[in-house]
């Protein structure tokens, strides 16, 4: 984090507290795109906890990657504890990277809107799924992912009343261009780091 994205949200009077309390909060793209993303799709809609648990049975029991998961036997994905839907998505996302041929660069030369785009043209990614993928998966800079329930949490926290989402997203336009920082802070503002508990 740039002393240029600590100034700006340290400076502002809602978020500042919250930056000075936590620090220097970094954001780094994930090694791989791929597992990055079955991550988060493992994480749709259960705990932190359960998420932990599944991820670590699907990582030995398979190679997290589009090749890899293609050639994975449903029986072992549900194994692992992935629903039904979940199994499919993970492969269906797999097949999108293979018929793409999708890595860092192609993401590189497009925007966040254009990669939301192709996401959640895949079957089991919505918003949130593909906002979590522009978080830390490509770590962009200006993410505010309010289909997150710690973020929305973080935000009535903030803002000590109960926002609608329409009026989370306009709140959030204070921390242009550095949403994805601030994200970082409502985090730990509300439960001191990534809930990823979100519904697409």
């Amino acid at each position: 984090m740039t002393a240029d994205h600590i100034e700006a949200l340290a400076d502002d009077e809602i978020l500042g507290p919250v930056v000075t309390r936590h620090g220097p909060l970094e954001l780094e793209p994930a090694e791989d795109l791929y597992e990055r993303l079955v991550v988060s799709l493992i994480r749709q809609q259960v705990s932190m906890a359960s998420a932990a648990a599944i991820r670590e049975r699907l990582f030995e029991a398979v190679e997290v990657t589009p090749e890899g998961m293609l050639a994975a036997d449903r029986d072992v994905l549900l194994d692992a504890g992935l629903s039904q839907a979940k199994a499919e998505y993970v492969k269906t996302a797999a097949q999108a990277f293979v018929d793409h041929g999708w890595d860092r660069r192609t993401f590189a030369e497009m925007t966040d809107d254009a990669v939301k785009a192709e996401l959640t043209a895949i079957h089991g990614i919505g918003p949130w799924t593909a906002d979590m993928f522009l978080l830390f998966g490509l770590g962009r800079e200006d993410v505010f992912p309010v289909g997150d329930l710690g973020i929305r949490k973080g935000m009535d926290l903030l803002f000590d009343a109960e926002l609608t989402r329409a009026e989370m997203v306009d709140a959030a336009e204070r921390w242009r261009p550095y949403r994805s920082y601030a994200s970082l802070y409502l985090w730990n503002h509300y439960e001191g780091g990534e809930t990823e508990v979100g519904q697409d």
